[in-house]
C-alpha cells in the first residue's frame, strides 16, 4: 500500500477492507466520513499518523510459517493457543457485536437476514467468553499439570472433574455449538458475500466475520485434533 498520504481513508478501505478493522480500532469513521486523507484524520481523531500508516503497512504481512503444532509440548501448546487464538477472540468479539449493531441498525431494514445475524453473534460471543475462560481456568493447568508430573515423575495430580474425558468432552460439545452458529451465519451472509454496492462498514463487517471463522477452525483444530487427544493420552500414560 503506498501513497498514504494521497489517499482518502474510503479509497484505503475500498482497495483493502482489512484496513477497515485497523480504523474502527483508532476509532476513525471510514463509511460515512471516509472522504478525508490520511493525515486530515489523524488530526480529526486525535491519532498519531506514524502509528496508524505503520498498521496499515503491515495489514498484509503474512506472519504465518509451517509449524509442526503435534511437536510441541503440550504446556507450550496451550500457551500458544492462549496467546494467540484466545487472545484473537477476545480482541475481536467487541469489534464484531460494533460492527453487528451498527450494521443491523442501517440496513436491517432492506436486509432482514442482518438482524438474525446480529443475534448469532451476540450468541458466539457470549458462548466462546465462557468457554475460554473454562479452558484457561480449569482444564488448560489441570494438562500442564500432568506436563510437570510426567517430567518429575510424579503422581498424577488429582482433579474435581475426575478423568481429563470429562472437560475435554465439553469442550468439544462446545466446539460444535460455536461452528453450528458460524456456520448458520456464513449461510445467512451467503459465504460472508455483502450486496452489490455495500457500504464499507457493511463490507467491513462481513470480512471480519470471515476471518473469525477462520481462526476459529484453526483454534478448534489444534485443541481438537492435537491437544485433546494427547492429553487424554498423557492421562492414561500417568494412571498406568
Amino acid at each position: 500500500m503506498e501513497n498514504l498520504q494521497t489517499k482518502t481513508v474510503a479509497e484505503m478501505v475500498t482497495e483493502n477492507i482489512k484496513t477497515a478493522h485497523i480504523f474502527k480500532r483508532y476509532g476513525i469513521d471510514f463509511c460515512c466520513g471516509g472522504g478525508i486523507s490520511l493525515e486530515k484524520a489523524c488530526e480529526k481523531y486525535k491519532v498519531d499518523y506514524n502509528l496508524l500508516s505503520r498498521d496499515l503497512l503491515n495489514v498484509d504481512q503474512d506472519t504465518s510459517k509451517a509449524t509442526n503444532y503435534n511437536r510441541w509440548e503440550l504446556d507450550f501448546l496451550t500457551d500458544h493457543i492462549i496467546n494467540v487464538h484466545h487472545s484473537y477472540v477476545e480482541e475481536n468479539i467487541p469489534l464484531l457485536l460494533q460492527y453487528s449493531e451498527r450494521v443491523a441498525q442501517v440496513h436491517g431494514g432492506h436486509y432482514h437476514e442482518l438482524l438474525e445475524i446480529k443475534d448469532l453473534v451476540k450468541q458466539v460471543a457470549g458462548e466462546l467468553s465462557a468457554h475460554l475462560k473454562k479452558e484457561e481456568l480449569i482444564l488448560f493447568p489441570f494438562i500442564k499439570k500432568m506436563v510437570q508430573a510426567k517430567k518429575e515423575n510424579m503422581e498424577l495430580p488429582a482433579a474435581n472433574f475426575g478423568t481429563v474425558d470429562n472437560p475435554i468432552k465439553m469442550m468439544e460439545i462446545e466446539h460444535e455449538d460455536a461452528g453450528e452458529l458460524l456456520r448458520r451465519i456464513s449461510e445467512l451472509s451467503s459465504n460472508y458475500t455483502p450486496p452489490q454496492g455495500a457500504c464499507n462498514t457493511y463490507r467491513a463487517f462481513y470480512a471480519k466475520l470471515e476471518e473469525f471463522e477462520q481462526d476459529l477452525h484453526q483454534h478448534v483444530h489444534l485443541e481438537n485434533n492435537i491437544l485433546f487427544p494427547k492429553a487424554l493420552n498423557l492421562e492414561k500414560e500417568l494412571r498406568s
